[in-house]
């Protein structure tokens, strides 16, 4: 069963908010990259890349990281692998820019810190921060976000979906309970 957490409107008002965030924090705009994790954090990507447009006039280079991700959400410590990453292209210049990484959840860092290793296998960004929308906790590595939509406390039974209108239809955050 799943209980939702946020609906479309809460998801684009933190969205904004973690949009003023990196703006705030990199003092505008300049040598600014924004780099998607596949899948969903290409999608709030695109949409944080979408509201600097609209606020600041400024076109954001924009790319996206392939990393697919072998159940290492799983409750089942056994069948944990680590994240493979598909391709290091980001399609996008990042030597010497401030890149900030999106995805939609963060919980164990293990995506994370396979997306920061194939960022440097393709460039030498001057620095690399995470924007995510769902902090669930659960980490695994020494690696927080900067910049958070909603930080929401879980168990290792339950699981954070973000949905996405370009894949699933909508926008909304729910929380699953995985069966025992």
């Amino acid at each position: 069963m799943a209980k939702e957490i946020w609906d479309a409107l809460a998801m684009k008002r933190a969205l904004t908010r973690i949009t003023y965030e990196i703006i705030e924090r990199n003092k505008g705009t300049k040598d600014l990259v924004l780099v998607g994790i596949k899948t969903r954090g290409i999608y709030l990507a695109q949409r944080i890349h979408d509201r600097i447009q609209k606020l600041e006039g400024v076109d954001v280079p924009i790319g996206q990281i392939d990393i697919t991700l072998y159940r290492d959400d799983r409750h089942d410590a056994s069948l944990k692998q680590d994240p493979v990453v598909n391709s290091a292209e980001v399609g996008v210049d990042i030597n010497n820019k401030h890149v900030v990484l999106v995805d939609d959840v963060i919980y164990t860092g293990r995506t994370i810190r396979a997306a920061m290793d194939a960022l440097m296998d393709v460039g030498r960004p001057s620095s690399i921060a995470v924007a995510v929308l769902v902090d669930r906790g659960h980490r695994e590595l020494p690696i927080r976000a900067d910049f958070v939509g909603k930080n929401i406390p879980t168990s290792s039974r339950e699981q954070v979906a973000v949905n996405v209108h370009e894949i699933d239809g909508r926008d909304a955050v729910e929380l699953k309970e995985l069966p025992k």
